[in-house]
């Protein structure tokens, strides 16, 4: 068991909170490309509000703790990790809600390098706690629009979370997926899902485009964001996204394991 003083302590620790790896100018480029609607910082959001580079950084000064301050534009962005704290206690919530009632999830990351442990460790909760941990469209085709250009990506599951793969055979040694922003894999998941009569989740759980995407046609979506990632936030500011828990979502993947057993007993789904 993980005390919320020793979780307060092990966030600032690891950089998963207070003065984190993501850059002040890497922040604001995001807010700034948000406010331009640019399909790379919306990852699967349509926004409803204007959404100015300024609302953005009011916003993510509320949510996450970062400066307010227009003309602070260098250095290291800063979570607070009260607010970090507070974010997971309310997904812990939503996961034992999703428990309790054995409600069929989905699981996806943009981050498999980092977060594969971290969602996988909750589908394996969840699973023994009774719920439906869904694969939807394994194998399925999505083309990527990446910095490379227009990419052909496999949907592949591991642990029960979904992740995407450049197309092509395995390489021995290889990350176990790709770095990805985009909303396409969960809107081929789900329109799989629905394709093939259901079930359709109840509730789901990722990062990026797998939030986004998912909260913005009208599934219940929680996850975790960091500083430079506006969209999640603003998805939950309109009520597209139910939890952002604020967090550098690029550290070693071990540091998220306090946060892991942290969730699972405060959801009561300990192992």
């Amino acid at each position: 068991m993980v005390s919320t003083g020793a979780l307060r302590a092990h966030l600032l620790a690891a950089g998963l909170a207070g003065p984190v790896a993501t850059t002040r100018e890497v922040s604001l480029r995001s807010y700034r490309l948000f406010a331009a609607r640019d399909p790379r910082a919306l990852i699967g959001i349509d926004p409803e509000g204007p959404w100015r580079q300024r609302d953005l950084i009011e916003l993510m000064a509320r949510k996450c703790g970062v400066s307010a301050d227009p003309g602070h534009t260098s250095g290291q962005d800063v979570i607070d990790p009260e607010l970090t704290v507070a974010a997971l206690e309310a997904f812990a919530e939503r996961l034992g809600v999703a428990a309790r009632q054995g409600e069929p999830v989905l699981l996806g990351t943009g981050h498999p390098h980092r977060l594969l442990g971290f969602y996988a460790a909750l589908a394996d909760a969840l699973s023994a706690a009774g719920c439906a941990v869904l694969t939807p469209a394994q194998g399925r085709c999505v083309d990527i629009l990446t910095r490379f250009g227009l990419r052909t990506h496999n949907l592949a599951y591991v642990r029960g979370v979904a992740l995407v793969r450049p197309a092509g055979p395995e390489r021995p040694g290889c990350e176990p997926g790709a770095h990805t922003h985009s909303p396409l894999p969960v809107r081929v998941a789900l329109d799989a899902a629905a394709d093939a009569g259901g079930p359709l989740p109840k509730l789901v759980i990722g990062d990026h485009g797998w939030v986004c995407g998912a909260g913005q046609l009208g599934f219940e979506a929680i996850g975790l964001a960091d500083t430079d990632d506006p969209a999640p936030f603003v998805g939950q500011a309109e009520g597209r996204v139910s939890v952002v828990v604020p967090l550098d979502d690029a550290v070693r993947a071990a540091y998220y394991r306090p946060l892991i057993r942290y969730v699972l007993n405060r959801a009561c789904l300990s192992q």
